[in-house]
Parts: structure tokens; sequence; C-alpha cells
């Protein structure tokens, strides 16, 4: 056994070791993740990967390059509205698939070479459409707020969609009419399927990028 485990050792990466974690955070979330975990997964003892990455954090930081990695770079020259657009589609779909990157990414000083070009090109892809650099760095952080409260809002929701009818008609009593009318109207749409309920990703959006062109457009 200890054998083998030299072996798998050697074969060790920084980047295999990376790919296991964050398919292990998937599954199981960062409060899932520990070194000793991701060591048994790759049958290795837990202190072969410290020849790979520094601590936890440092592994961390890595998945999240990994993450980033998937997204939608702008690109310079390109018409602003498309690339931010495209961008926020793309980040959206991919925090979805990693639903604990969300809360890494807005809790950490991502410096990675990953998350540098990301907001660079982002940066540029502005800029080149007339914003200055102040301007966009706003621009940019008004679009990310849009797509980390909607995906986080999203993953954290209690209720699936083909749920809504069900947990409408459950907590209807505790919307009164004549205490909350507007809420029990809504409620009633969705227990009678009039209406889904469901929130769309590129609503928000475009309200955030129509006053980003009116900004600009008065400027």
């Amino acid at each position: 056994m200890a054998k083998r485990q030299d072996i798998q050792s050697l074969a060790l990466s920084r980047t295999r070791i990376l790919r296991s974690a964050l398919d292990l955070a998937d599954r199981e979330g960062l409060e899932g993740l520990s070194m000793r975990k991701v060591a048994q997964g790759l049958g290795v003892q837990a202190m072969s990967l410290y020849n790979h990455v520094a601590n936890k954090e440092d592994l961390i930081d890595g998945m999240v390059e990994l993450v980033v990695e998937k997204m939608a770079v702008p690109e310079v020259g390109k018409a602003w509205q498309g690339e931010m657009r495209r961008r926020a589609i793309v980040a959206h779909e991919v925090l979805l698939r990693h639903p604990w990157a969300a809360i890494a990414l807005m809790s950490r000083v991502n410096v990675g070479p990953m998350m540098l070009r990301y907001i660079d090109a982002t940066l540029g892809c502005l800029h080149a459409g007339g914003f200055s650099l102040v301007m966009a760095d706003h621009a940019w952080n008004a679009i990310d707020s849009h797509i980390y409260g909607f995906t986080m809002q999203e993953l954290k929701f209690p209720f699936e969609p083909e749920d809504y009818a069900e947990a409408a008609k459950m907590g209807e009593g505790l919307i009164p009419a004549e205490l909350y009318p507007n809420m029990h109207w809504l409620t009633i749409e969705v227990m009678e399927r009039r209406y889904d309920g469901l929130h769309e990703f590129e609503f928000g959006l475009n309200m955030v990028l129509d006053g980003l062109e009116r900004l600009l457009a008065t400027g």
C-alpha cells in the first residue's frame, strides 16, 4: 500500500490536486473540503499535497482560478454591450455548475493570473467602448453584483420551480389579503398556475446594461 501511494505521489501535480479539490467542493461545498479528503480522493497521504499547494487557502485560490478559466473573457474592441452580456451569461452558468464558487469569488482577494486577465479585459472592453476607467470600474462591479446576487438567490432558494405552486398554496394563509394585498394576489396567481413565479437572469441584466448605455450617452 505504501509503495502504491509513493507512486501516486510522484504522479501528483498542482493541476491534478486542484481539479480533484474542485470536484470535491462541487459535491460537498467548501465546508466539506479538507486537505485530508482531497488526499484520500487521490489515493495519497495528505502531507504529499504540500509539495504543490501551500495550505487550504492556496488550494481554494487555485480552485477559483480553474472556475474563472471557464468564464468568457471579453474581447477588447468588440461592442461592449454584447461582450458584457456574453460575459454575464457565461459567468452565471459557470457559477451554477460550481455552487461554492460565488462566495469564494466575492470573499477572497483573487489575484491569480486568470482572474487578473478576466478583470483587465473587462475594464479594457468597457474603456474601448467609451467609459472612463473609473466608470468602467463602477460598471463591471454593477454587472457582477447582479451576477453574484441572482446566482446566490437561485442556488439558495428553498423551493424547486416545479414546487412553486404547492409552496404558494401552503403559504397562502401567512399572507392575508387585507394586510398584504399585492403579495396575496401574486401568491394566488402562482397557486393557480397563471404565473410561474420564475425570475429571469437576463431581465435584471438588461436593466443594468440599458442603464449603463444611458449613462454613457449622457456622460
